[in-house]
């Protein structure tokens, strides 16, 4: 991924945060067959590993989990805010003209190795886990146990379990951090008239630089 040094993010709160609040992630793999991508919701685990561990399932008729072999090295791409940018939007370019159109946005690239878990007890773990993360804003939140028993165990027994031990994490977070405060400015103020505000709100905080 290109990666300007103004536009790069390397501390690991703000990297884990934009997983945990955009948990559907790309996971690219290569196998026999070529590339592959599967849109999942991960798990993350940060206090485990170096960079944190990403847990997943996939239905077991996904053939992902018999083309991948366990150490196989993968990516997912996680994607907060995005959005055009218009170069009408910023004060100075009235002045000089010199602005063109851009598009901003905030990515996380996890590299890991990945490590297939067939196993029962780690899927029933993992969606309960996900379950409570997902549900926890609802008034009544769901329950696996609100499930009849047998047909809970035969959802389990139709997906499997993934595991990717994370060994590098790349944030981008191209939020106009190369443009003047003026400009920058009139650029949210346009995209919090639109509606976007994620993306607005992102672009007047965004993480500081990678250091060095």
């Amino acid at each position: 991924m290109y990666l300007p040094p103004h536009f790069a993010v390397t501390e690991p709160a703000a990297l884990h945060q934009l997983i945990r609040a955009h948990p559907l992630g790309a996971l690219v793999t290569h196998g026999e067959l070529g590339l592959d991508a599967n849109h999942l919701p991960f798990e993350l685990d940060a206090g485990e590993g170096g960079q944190g561990v990403l847990r997943a399932h996939v239905a077991r008729n996904n053939p992902l989990w018999q083309e991948v072999k366990d150490g196989d090295e993968v990516l997912v791409i996680f994607r907060a805010a995005e959005g055009y940018i218009s170069p009408s939007w910023y004060p100075g370019k009235q002045v000089h003209h010199q602005q063109v159109p851009t598009w901003n946005y905030a990515v996380v690239h996890a590299h890991g190795r990945i490590r297939v878990r067939d196993d029962a007890r780690f899927v029933r773990r993992l969606l309960a886990t996900l379950t409570r993360t997902q549900e926890a804003a609802e008034p009544r939140p769901w329950k696996m146990a609100d499930a009849p028993r047998d047909y809970l165990e035969a959802m389990v027994a139709a997906v499997v379990g993934i595991e990717i031990e994370i060994d590098r994490l790349v944030g981008k977070f191209k939020l106009s951090q190369n443009k003047e405060a003026a400009d920058r400015q009139g650029a949210i103020a346009a995209l919090l008239q639109r509606g976007q505000e994620a993306l607005g709100e992102a672009m007047q905080s965004p993480p500081p630089p990678a250091s060095g």
